[in-house]
């Protein structure tokens, strides 16, 4: 071998080479949390600078919990829930524009927007702002627009993508164009592009609002589930997902060109689904297997070999799912890059674990914090419905920026309640009151005879069409009883006790009986008389 092909990598400069993660002590942790035991591919954890959301196993229907951040330690058992699914919650989303805001999707087909108060809850909530309904099947991953506002994806175990104007409660497209389960899916920085993937194998890049196929290609040979990512306004994706053997690998992809990957390394020979996590500012992107107790951390490169290792978060204790901070949740003074909040699958417990960067100053490091993306929408939704795309809003770190969120008003059509459900709750409510004996001798005691009882029925539908359409005579009131008006004046000079009351009060009501009677006889004989004049006039 000749001097000339004899050559020395040496060691690649990286601020980020030294990155440690550092788990909170227990009590900044959340403890006493039944965390859902669901075998669904998500995370069932979300966090952003106010609120801390976990979706908690339940006997019936679905719930999450959320709490507020400085909310640490033992949580109650009977804390207050977001209760208004009917199925189990799958995906959870916060809004990126409004903090208080949150989507969550469930096995009940339906996707609801919750806003949760800045204290946090003070009881449990079933009132929801919009519930969007489309998908024929539960629905698996939900996804906020990056730049638009009120604009949502989901996606089904029907095989579809719809993407929603929450505002409006409508669907804006629907993409049909997987033929099998989805696994992921993720919109570039702008959201003008959306990357899946699919049980078929295929990750694809659509654009949203056409639905059409821009690029496909075979991502992993593996028949488990595979995840996708956008890396930035780079052009790339990575997907993670597993090799013919099951081996665990990633790949980076071209985003114009997908038959051909730039570059595909195993992993290791783990069984769980991995899942990316990608960090706009600082280029790195995080790696966490489902089961595993470590994170994967490795830098991003706009070259080959595309991804460069830095070192690894290690744990003894398995996780079932983790939630990502914003960059603008994370401590700037104390030089956290990154924050994942972990929920452990063996225990109860929601665990904090900061990506920190060593330094001896406690300055702000511009190097380590560029800016970022803030919570303020480029576009409204109908400007992106409409074809235009905008870069997301920036904002500085170190001075921040004022955001006021607020409760959005949704117009909630008023319910219809059927004849049916109505009987049913006047029928509940008559079973649940309290029932009262009378004890009283039967003597004092109001006689009711038969003809105040049927009194009562002949107002039913039944005897309506009995009296319109039958052949039974009606007997004619007795002419010598005296008139209404005379029977209380008499009634009130010779009434002595409540029991002569009672009897002349039935007797009005029989009285009453009589003259109803009369009427509806003489508005059947107008109706009669009505015919017979129709018919000659016809004739």
């Amino acid at each position: 071998m000749t001097n000339s092909q004899l050559w020395f990598r040496g060691v690649r400069s990286s601020k980020f080479r030294h990155v440690y993660g550092e788990p909170a002590k227990r009590e900044k942790c959340y403890d006493n949390i039944k965390i859902t035991k669901n075998a669904h591919d998500s995370q069932f954890c979300a966090v952003n600078p106010k609120f801390l959301a976990i979706v908690t196993e339940v006997a019936g229907g679905g719930a999450f919990l959320v709490l507020p951040l400085d909310h640490t330690g033992r949580l109650d058992f009977n804390a207050y829930r977001v209760t208004g699914h009917r199925g189990p919650v799958l995906d959870i989303k916060w809004n990126p524009f409004n903090d208080n805001i949150i989507a969550s999707c469930s096995d009940d087909c339906t996707i609801k927007l919750w806003h949760i108060p800045d204290g946090g809850l003070s009881m449990h909530l079933t009132d929801w702002l919009v519930e969007l309904q489309g998908h024929k099947r539960r629905v698996a991953y939900i996804e906020w627009h990056p730049t638009a506002e009120n604009i949502l994806f989901s996606a089904g175990f029907d095989h579809l993508i719809i993407v929603w104007h929450i505002g409006r409660g409508e669907a804006v497209n629907v993409i049909d164009c997987h033929p099998d389960v989805i696994y992921s899916m993720s919109l570039n920085r702008d959201g003008s592009l959306l990357a899946t993937t699919c049980k078929d194998k295929k990750l694809r890049v659509i654009e949203p609002r056409t639905g059409i196929v821009k690029s496909e290609g075979v991502c992993h040979a593996g028949s488990k589930a595979s995840k996708v990512t956008f890396l930035g306004s780079s052009g790339r994706l990575l997907s993670t997902g597993f090799s013919r053997h099951s081996d665990r690998q990633y790949a980076v992809w071209d985003q114009h060109d997908l038959n051909q990957a730039l570059v595909v390394e195993t992993i290791d020979s783990s069984s769980g689904v991995v899942f990316p996590f990608y960090d706009n500012d600082t280029n790195i992107v995080y790696l966490a297997g489902k089961g595993d107790g470590n994170i994967r951390y490795y830098e991003v490169a706009s070259e080959a070999p595309w991804l460069h290792f830095l070192n690894q978060f290690l744990s003894g204790n398995p996780q079932r799912g983790l939630g990502f901070m914003p960059k603008r949740g994370c401590s700037v003074n104390h030089c956290e890059i990154s924050r994942f909040y972990k929920l452990h699958a063996t225990r109860g417990l929601c665990e904090p674990i900061s990506m920190i960067v060593p330094r001896k100053s406690d300055q702000f490091h511009d190097d380590l914090y560029p800016d970022t993306a803030a919570p303020l929408h480029s576009l409204t939704a109908d400007e992106w419905i409409s074809g235009r795309n905008a870069p997301p809003v920036l904002m500085s770190l170190k001075t921040g920026v004022n955001i006021t969120t607020h409760k959005p008003r949704i117009y909630k059509p008023a319910p219809t309640i059927s004849q049916a459900e109505n009987n049913n709750k006047k029928k509940f409510a008559f079973l649940s009151s309290e029932t009262i004996p009378d004890y009283r001798p039967r003597d004092t005691l109001p006689q009711i005879d038969k003809s105040q009882k049927t009194s009562t029925n002949q107002s039913t539908k039944f005897h309506q069409l009995q009296q319109m359409f039958g052949n039974t005579i009606t007997t004619e009131p007795n002419n010598e009883e005296l008139p209404l008006y005379k029977q209380i004046a008499v009634a009130n000079e010779n009434l002595h006790n409540e029991n002569e009351l009672r009897k002349a009060y039935n007797h009005q009501t029989e009285e009453l009986r009589v003259l109803k009677k009369q009427l509806a006889n003489s508005e059947k004989r107008v109706k009669e008389l009505e015919e017979q004049i129709n018919r000659l006039q016809n004739n």
